[in-house]
């Protein structure tokens, strides 16, 4: 890894952690994409996984009294079976393939959400939540992208911003450490190497990036916030995507 990659991940990392903060995901969405270039599918979406959960649990305490345990609990279990699921295909099928139908999967989703937005849906519907987080967990470990799926959900039933935001936090730590786990258990040596400092420098990286995030709270709307959650969910789906289709092209 040359410094200037090193530099621009660790930029990645910053913004990722600010984004995450405010919106509540946009840590995976941001940084996913480019560490699969530099790192290939599989370490690339591995290390993703560690570091949206070193992310999340810093972020944690912050947003503890606004988590919504009830939907946590619904969303964490079926994701948790998705995370599963796609730990064990991402060894069977091509990363392009896989980046490809993530990629197609969140965008239609998110387009689903949006047209119906007009419509009267609410969280308390219990098979929204288990789709949801089955094909959240199945997306973060095909691409280390799981937010656009629950982003989907909380457009669909006007999930209130602060809970949907806090609720990911522990959300994002469940599923980043299943999928990372499970991968491991796959293939051991899926982890790239890398020195103890690079920890500390994406650490000290990711506290920045939440510094950052607190401050630019205080100067935005919870509907500013919304739309750029949907911003970042189109983005992602889309990275994913048009990398999945550059790498069967090629």
């Amino acid at each position: 890894m040359t410094i200037t990659t090193g530099v621009l991940i660790l930029g990645l990392i910053l913004i990722g952690a600010a984004a995450q903060r405010m919106a509540g995901l946009g840590f995976a969405l941001l940084v996913a994409p480019f560490m699969t270039l530099v790192l290939g599918a599989h370490s690339g979406v591995m290390l993703v996984n560690v570091l949206g959960v070193i992310s999340s649990a810093l972020i944690l305490p912050r947003v503890w009294r606004s988590i919504d345990w009830v939907m946590f609990r619904w969303l964490g279990a079926f994701a948790v079976v998705g995370a599963l699921l796609g730990s064990w295909v991402a060894q069977l099928f091509s990363p392009a393939v896989m980046a490809v139908a993530v990629g197609v999967i969140v965008i239609v989703a998110l387009g689903a959400s949006l047209t119906l937005s007009g419509n009267k849906f609410s969280t308390e519907l219990r098979w929204p939540r288990a789709g949801a987080g089955f094909l959240s967990g199945l997306t973060n470990s095909l691409a280390g992208v799981g937010g656009p799926a629950v982003s989907a959900y909380a457009v669909l039933t006007r999930w209130p911003q602060t809970a949907f935001a806090a609720t990911l936090q522990p959300y994002f730590i469940l599923t980043g450490g299943t999928s990372a786990i499970s991968k491991l258990v796959l293939d051991p040596g899926g982890l790239p190497p890398t020195e103890w400092w690079f920890w500390v420098v994406v650490l000290l990286a990711v506290l920045g990036g939440i510094a950052a995030g607190e401050r630019l709270l205080k100067l935005v709307t919870p509907s500013q916030v919304r739309r750029f959650v949907i911003i970042l969910a189109f983005a992602g789906a889309t990275a994913s995507l048009v990398r999945g289709l550059i790498d069967l092209l090629a």
